[in-house]
């Protein structure tokens, strides 16, 4: 051995297992993107389709899928887990069989719940942070998913969900190219160093362009209605993918989970939907 040439260390196995997965989807992330989103769009237009009980159950399998990812990046704090998925389903209840008021009314009621559960449950160290935590996924993916059970619900609701996901997500992959293309300018290197102010612009052009399109095939939707709802859309989803990319950052993960393998988890894929859904269903309140 050369006495001036260092011993190359070899990484231990788990490094090379994640060499080796990054290098064998580097290079095919927009082909894994369409292997998740297939089977998904498929289950969505179906569910949404059949609309009532069925639509809210699936949103409520949703919901506690991002409820348990989002209190494992939190678990430091213990948030009250129980609490968190009991308000999603009373939250979606509300939704399904009431109104706005019965939704505010869960979510009111979500407080004193979970003061109890936290209270009289297994002893917590800074059970405030606990509670904090818990009503955090609650505000955030509960009332969202309630306000998607209520766009259902709106005259021609089922098309409308439709319109906002098609702007959601080809707002998300023209972000994606054109950030890639002509990315030069960072958006948010803070929170999420890959975004590019091209590429957002992008992103809010394609989605409005999308659901613009979409409206072309429903002769009840107005030009006019159908630039302000992709309008909506275009705002509200880069904010919301931010958003999580924020707590992510602020948590030290790349991802919040697994459910779809190298492409993340459940809430790193509807991050942006989770505020697309709320300001489209404010927007069409309004329209219809």
């Amino acid at each position: 051995m050369s006495a001036g040439r260092p011993t190359r260390r070899r990484p231990p196995p788990s490094e090379r297992r994640a060499r080796r997965l990054a290098r064998r989807h580097g290079g095919s992330d927009l082909g894994g993107r369409v292997v998740v989103a297939i089977p998904a769009a498929i289950a969505v237009i179906v569910v949404n389709a059949i609309g009532g009980a069925v639509w809210a159950l699936a949103l409520l399998a949703v919901g506690c899928l991002c409820l348990h990812e989002l209190y494992e990046l939190l678990r430091a704090v213990r948030p009250v887990r129980l609490a968190g998925f009991l308000a999603l389903a009373g939250l979606l209840a509300a939704a399904l069989w009431g109104t706005q008021f019965h939704i505010l009314l869960a979510a009111v009621a979500a407080v004193p719940v979970l003061f109890g559960l936290t209270a009289w449950g297994p002893s917590r160290e800074h059970a405030s942070l606990a509670m904090a935590s818990t009503l955090f996924g609650i505000y955030w993916i509960g009332f969202a998913l309630a306000h998607a059970v209520l766009l259902r619900g709106l005259p021609h609701g089922n098309a409308i969900v439709i319109d906002v996901l098609v702007g959601t997500f080809v707002g998300d992959t023209g972000a994606y190219f054109g950030g890639k293309a002509f990315g030069r300018r960072p958006l948010a290197p803070r929170i999420s160093p890959n975004k590019t102010v091209e590429g957002l612009a992008i992103g809010m052009l394609t989605a409005v362009a999308a659901v613009v399109i979409a409206g072309l095939y429903q002769d009840w939707l107005s030009t006019t209605d159908a630039l302000l709802l992709g309008l909506g859309v275009a705002i509200a989803a880069p904010i919301g993918d931010l958003f999580e990319s924020f707590v992510k950052r602020d948590v030290g993960v790349k991802d919040t989970g697994a459910a779809f393998g190298a492409h993340g988890g459940a809430l790193d894929r509807v991050d942006a939907a989770l505020f697309a859904a709320v300001v489209g269903y404010y927007v069409w309140h309004a329209l219809a």
